[in-house]
């Protein structure tokens, strides 16, 4: 049998201590500051946040109110292509409607359009997850995750993958200009909507010589009504995943009700200082239905100005705070004159 160390101390042997070296930092002797809560310094805090808070408030909440912004909801105006969508074999159909509005003011500006749905929810985690984000990258990798929509079942992959891009915004939607006896079309920009980081980062198109072959072996989504090389048959730049439109659909929205910017006008000729005042048409080839979900579609014509578009939600949160933080100060203040003067009256018995 072998034989067994001892680890235990021997007799006449001392235990080495387990105590932390008598160092400033392992004894935690270091200097620091603490510091000294005065009811002045503590009122100041308060009150100097507060009207911090509620200048910004003010200023976000005057910068959002000054947007010019016209929303048209063309859901009920377009009801008999909605009629029409809501029949799966109908999908090959053109459906075209117009919706007219007139402009009573100028507007000045940089001009974009957004379309919106209201009702439509994005953020079930099983549609937020069916997507594959390697695959936008342009590799060709796993699509387990694109789940219901990766794969047909003669096992031809589908390109993009996933319930995102099967859903995707595909209304087309052209603004015209009715001057006097004439028609003028509004000139729309497609590009340069998106993100720098998404167009140039997150999203890639697979390596070929040409679109449509990086694309051989793939389908198109079951929803979609041409293949993903073909998005933008008129600049080959804004083609396939790196596509404007499919790009900004692929941000899902937290919220049921949401808008995704989809054209900015473009300022020449007739628009270049904006929108003039007169009457327009919305000339819509209807093909994302929405009856079922009793959902809702919207066309919105916006200014944007150096706090971005009309969402006061920032502002009201500063004032909130800012009207929060000065109530507190003042709370604080009764506190301690009805304090201070109890301990002046005990002090004087």
């Amino acid at each position: 049998m072998k034989n067994k160390t001892n680890f235990l101390p021997q007799e006449g042997e001392t235990q080495p201590s387990r105590c932390p070296d008598n160092s400033a930092f392992k004894q935690q002797r270091l200097p620091a500051w603490k510091p000294q809560l005065t009811i002045a310094s503590v009122l100041s805090s308060f009150f100097l946040t507060g009207a911090f808070c509620l200048t910004v408030g003010v200023c976000l909440v005057l910068s959002a109110n000054s947007v010019r912004e016209i929303q048209v909801d063309y859901s009920d105006k377009c009801s008999d292509c909605s009629k029409l969508r809501e029949n799966s074999s109908n999908w090959n159909k053109e459906c075209p409607c117009s919706v007219n509005f007139t402009l009573k003011e100028d507007i000045l500006g940089d001009v974009f359009m957004y379309y919106g749905l209201q009702n439509f929810y994005q953020n079930h985690r099983r549609y937020v997850m069916s997507r594959s984000d390697a695959q936008l990258l342009g590799r060709n990798v796993n699509r387990s995750y694109c789940a219901p929509f990766s794969t047909y079942r003669n096992g031809t992959p589908m390109a993009p993958c996933g319930a995102i891009a099967n859903s995707m915004f595909n209304d087309t939607i052209d603004l015209f200009y009715n001057r006097n006896s004439s028609v003028i079309q509004v000139p729309l920009l497609k590009t340069g909507n998106s993100w720098w980081t998404d167009k140039n980062v997150k999203f890639r198109n697979p390596e070929s010589y040409n679109l449509s072959s990086a694309f051989a072996g793939t389908a198109r989504p079951p929803y979609w009504q041409k293949p993903v090389y073909l998005l933008d048959e008129e600049d080959e730049r804004n083609n396939g995943y790196v596509n404007d439109d499919f790009i900004i659909w692929m941000r899902v929205s937290a919220f049921a009700t949401f808008r995704n910017l989809y054209r900015r006008v473009r300022r020449v000729r007739h628009f270049a200082d904006g929108l003039p005042a007169g009457n327009y048409t919305f000339r819509i080839s209807y093909n994302f239905p929405v009856s079922r979900f009793k959902g809702r579609k919207h066309v919105i014509l916006s200014t944007v100005v150096w706090s971005g578009g009309s969402n006061p939600f920032l502002g009201i949160a500063y004032l909130v705070s800012g009207t929060a933080a000065t109530l507190a100060g003042f709370v604080i203040t009764g506190i301690h004159l009805k304090l201070r003067k109890k301990k002046t009256y005990f002090q004087k018995q």
